[in-house]
């Protein structure tokens, strides 16, 4: 799944394709792609110019004139990329955007996970699952005594906490995998033992992490491609994530990897300490 890094990638490559540009007409071939109104979503959008694109944790918001907004969670394997309108179809595009200079953004997406919202601009908060997100990493909301406090009343173990989007949004396996080795903390960590100095390294780690793979454009391990149809370059850096069975680039242990509500978790066993 494209975590903080990789959507933020696709929001910087996007915008010089797309904004400026008007849309002409919407086809969806795929119309569950769409949460919201389909017919809405068709008829509305002719007409309406692209004035920039924001993101919000794994969310792009598409901003369009006339106070409009589409938001686009890729999920699993959504990804966007401009064609021309009279391009042949792949058989995973499922959502085009055709604009008046007869170029079109097309949303691709294998699984058929992602979705789009077609909202008022400024109700993203109240209308969509942005709402219920906590703070991002290396923004002002996210200090260090927010995040100490924050697991302290936390139970779960710390890899669930880290990846249910409400104490910090836009993390996902890799990144959560990543941070959690650098810190020597195991995924099965009960989130309210872990020490606060551990708190408060596993939160610098989280921010410089995803700071370093954002400056990197992403981490592709599977399908990821930005808007440009480039991979990420943060795979190179991946010291735990997709090694299991590899030796530890700390102690030289064999990495191992278990199922952690149902994610594949690699960890050192002895590089980690459970809390």
């Amino acid at each position: 799944m494209p975590e903080m890094p990789e959507v933020e990638t696709v929001r910087r490559t996007l915008t010089p394709l797309i904004v400026g540009k008007t849309i002409k007409k919407v086809v969806l071939w795929y119309p569950k792609i769409v949460a919201t109104d389909h017919e809405k979503f068709i008829k509305e959008l002719p007409g309406k110019k692209v004035l920039k694109i924001d993101r919000y944790a794994k969310y792009l918001l598409i901003r369009l004139s006339d106070n409009l907004t589409i938001v686009s969670h890729l999920r699993m394997e959504g990804k966007y990329h401009l064609t021309t309108s009279d391009a042949p179809k792949d058989k995973h595009d499922h959502v085009e955007f055709i604009f008046t200079d007869q170029t079109a953004l097309r949303y691709n997406d294998v699984r058929k996970f992602g979705r789009m919202q077609l909202i008022l601009t400024g109700t993203e908060r109240q209308v969509t699952g942005i709402g219920k997100l906590g703070p991002e990493p290396n923004s002002i909301e996210f200090s260090s005594d927010y995040f100490i406090k924050a697991l302290s009343r936390k139970k779960k173990n710390i890899k669930n906490v880290l990846l249910d989007q409400t104490t910090v949004a836009g993390l996902g396996n890799i990144y959560v995998d990543e941070t959690l080795w650098q810190s020597g903390i195991h995924p099965l960590s009960a989130a309210n033992k872990i020490p606060a100095e551990k708190a408060k390294e596993l939160w610098q780690n989280i921010n410089q992490t995803i700071k370093i793979a954002t400056k990197k454009r992403g981490t592709t391990v599977h399908t990821y491609l930005d808007a440009n149809g480039n991979v990420g370059g943060y795979q190179e850096m991946l010291k735990v994530y997709g090694h299991a069975g590899e030796s530890c680039a700390k102690c030289g242990t064999e990495l191992e990897k278990i199922k952690v509500s149902g994610r594949g978790t690699t960890f050192c066993p002895h590089c980690q300490v459970v809390y």
